[in-house]
């Protein structure tokens, strides 16, 4: 596949791009800063542009056959979130509305969880979750991928652990630990799994070792409910008749078909 990488020289990007290249894939990244090509493989093919300035997105290539996610605002605060967390997916998705794509979406743990002061604060979950919901409306295949916390699992915990609901809101690594190399090992496998399909997940992992084949874990999750536009057992805690205007109006530029929840 060719794979176009949205944040491919953030520190789950570079594992996204080395990981597409061993399995086979193309990687192409979408850099920002110039500087950082050069932590990018040889194989890799580069195309320069802001996810947050759509203008400089018109010409992207159109050959890509999936998209993988991995944007992060960084601490950049409310505006950082609208802009790179959700604005970043939505002018990637505009540009890809009438091209057949598979998706893999990256958020976060918790992304659920709306009371706690961070998410108060910068409102990173609330835009994470609204891009979630612009990947499930746009009517492409699409995997989300929720982490735990980067890197804090033990020598021992490399067992992946793939959960429903995002019920773990406690805001520290008590939620769940994976590693970077994990997480995007999931991510592109996941764009070649049937069983992946339209699936929505947190991803944590325990103590064992790790499963070199995913495809069970994959099947044995329920599939995001079509009529619905959160992650299966999502908490209604998020209603998209209370969602402002503007985003309500985004949303159904993607589709005709989203109903309220």
């Amino acid at each position: 596949m060719r794979i176009l990488v949205a944040g491919a020289t953030g520190s789950i990007g570079l594992h996204v791009v080395n990981t597409a290249i061993k399995m086979g894939h193309q990687p192409v990244a979408l850099v920002r800063n110039k500087r950082k090509v050069k932590l990018l493989p040889r194989e890799t093919d580069i195309f320069y542009g802001d996810v947050s300035l759509p203008e400089t997105l018109t010409e992207l290539p159109k050959d890509i056959d999936a998209i993988i996610f991995t944007l992060g605002s960084d601490g950049q605060g409310r505006i950082g979130a609208r802009a790179i967390d959700y604005g970043g997916v939505r002018n990637i998705l505009r540009i890809f509305k009438n091209t057949p794509v598979r998706i893999g979406l990256m958020t976060t743990i918790g992304v659920t969880e709306r009371l706690s002061t961070w998410n108060q604060r910068t409102e990173v979950h609330d835009w994470k979750r609204r891009a979630e919901r612009l990947v499930r409306a746009s009517g492409h295949p699409y995997t989300i991928v929720r982490p735990g916390w980067f890197d804090y699992n033990n020598n021992d915990e490399h067992r992946i652990v793939m959960l429903q609901g995002d019920r773990r809101h406690a805001g520290t690594p008590e939620d769940g630990v994976v590693s970077r190399e994990q997480i995007a090992q999931v991510l592109v496998c996941a764009l070649t799994s049937d069983e992946a399909k339209n699936k929505t997940f947190e991803l944590v992992a325990e103590q064992g070792e790790a499963q070199q084949d995913l495809t069970l874990l994959f099947a044995d999750l329920q599939t995001d409910n079509p009529e619905k536009n959160d992650g299966v057992l999502d908490l209604n805690n998020m209603p998209f008749s209370e969602e402002p205007e503007c985003i309500i109006n985004e949303l159904n530029l993607f589709s005709k078909h989203v109903k309220s929840i």
